[in-house]
């Protein structure tokens, strides 16, 4: 019995394409809406508000505003979209 193998194709030639998963826009940073904020394998971080979890659990954003992470319980985060302050505009004009 042959203890080498002989020439032929070799048996681990297998490979999967990457996924790029992972945090896509972190704190603090300015997004629009649908806008990809974290790509992952379950929820392993929350989706909070103003953000939409799509089917493969990709945490999108769903207005335009700022990105904050935030604790949810002692080992999780959550993220939500923070709105931008729009500027106060009066009505009355100083004459």
């Amino acid at each position: 019995m042959a203890h080498k193998k002989g020439m032929g194709s070799s048996r681990n030639g297998r490979d999967s394409k990457p996924k790029m998963r992972g945090v896509k826009a972190y704190g603090g940073e300015h997004v629009i809406p649908g806008n990809i904020i974290v790509r992952q394998c379950g929820t392993k971080i929350k989706p909070g508000k103003n953000v939409g979890l799509g089917r493969d659990y990709t945490i999108y954003a769903m207005i335009e505003g700022k990105v904050k992470f935030q604790p949810y319980s002692r080992d999780q985060k959550m993220v939500s979209v923070i709105p931008l302050e729009q500027p106060a505009e009066s009505g009355a004009t100083a004459d």
